[in-house]
């Protein structure tokens, strides 16, 4: 009589992606913290659509008006809706946090990389730049280059916009990007599959940016997460010295700047900017911790 064959019931191998979301959504607080980013973000990029008042109109006979069904935020000195003013100025926040993190993370990625695969002169060269802008007093720096670049005659630099203040703080934030991606590349050069990516006469750029970059990429993306949140305190802290994005474009900053001398009097003033700050860096910092753990390799579960 013929053996029935036993049937082995296999389980389908997931991929890497699967793995990553699966560890990610084990981390309850990264999770809730992605999903109030989210909706902080829709909202602020649809102020237009959710904003009930136009966040620059004065009107003086509703000054300091609280929290209520028509101001939901309450009213300002010059009697401007803090629901419209908050969205507008969270829209400028994020988007300063957000390019000066690109800035960031291009110059530190592009600067690690070299350092890193090259090694020699150019890792030691490449390596006191980065000991100097390590060791500036970065608030400083900050404060000396938006006023310079303030007296510039171009038309990307005039006050309320937010480009110098972005360029200025990527500019200065990307030491500790390039230190971790040198560490990474000098540990990945060294494997099996750069050698063979060599002997098959692949050229320095390919190795770097088609073989080195991609698996360097997951502490990139938490770096950028969790400098992100030091982006947006940056500029919330110009902003509040009075060296940041000038009135009347609103920012988180400039708003709890602008309301120094009201918080006990009129409290709303600044206790929504300063929540939205508190808020959105709480949310960052767990979406950082959450990828750390997900991206890891040692923390993924097969």
């Amino acid at each position: 009589m013929a053996e029935i064959p036993s049937l082995e019931i296999t389980t389908p191998r997931r991929s890497m992606g699967q793995l990553v979301i699966r560890q990610f959504l084990k981390h309850r607080m990264a999770v809730i913290g992605a999903l109030i980013l989210l909706v902080i973000v829709i909202l602020v990029a649809g102020a237009d659509l959710f904003e009930r008042y136009d966040p620059l109109q004065i009107n003086l006979r509703n000054r300091f008006q609280p929290p209520s069904a028509e101001h939901w935020f309450g009213t300002d000195d010059l009697g401007r809706d803090m629901w419209a003013r908050t969205l507008h100025g969270g829209k400028v926040s994020l988007l300063v946090g957000f390019l000066s993190m690109a800035v960031a993370i291009f110059i530190g990625t592009l600067i690690g990389l070299i350092s890193g695969f090259f090694g020699g002169w150019i890792d030691a060269v490449l390596s006191r730049i980065t000991e100097i802008f390590q060791s500036v007093p970065r608030l400083f720096i900050l404060i000396v280059l938006t006023t310079f670049l303030r007296q510039l005659d171009l038309p990307w630099m005039k006050p309320g916009t937010f480009w110098p203040i972005a360029l200025v703080i990527g500019v200065l934030a990307w030491m500790s990007v390039a230190r971790l991606v040198r560490g990474s590349t000098m540990s990945i050069k060294e494997q099996e599959f750069v050698t063979a990516a060599r002997m098959i006469g692949a050229n320095n750029f390919r190795i770097l940016f088609r073989h080195i970059l991609p698996n360097v990429a997951s502490p990139i993306i938490v770096a950028a997460t969790l400098g992100l949140a030091g982006a947006i305190i940056t500029e919330s802290g110009l902003s509040y010295l009075g060296f940041g994005i000038q009135l009347p474009t609103p920012t988180w900053g400039n708003m709890l700047s602008n309301t120094q001398n009201q918080m006990l009097t009129v409290p709303w003033t600044a206790i929504f900017p300063g929540m939205m700050i508190f808020i959105v860096v709480i949310a960052i910092n767990y979406l950082g911790d959450g990828l750390r753990d997900a991206l890891d390799p040692y923390h993924i579960e097969k």
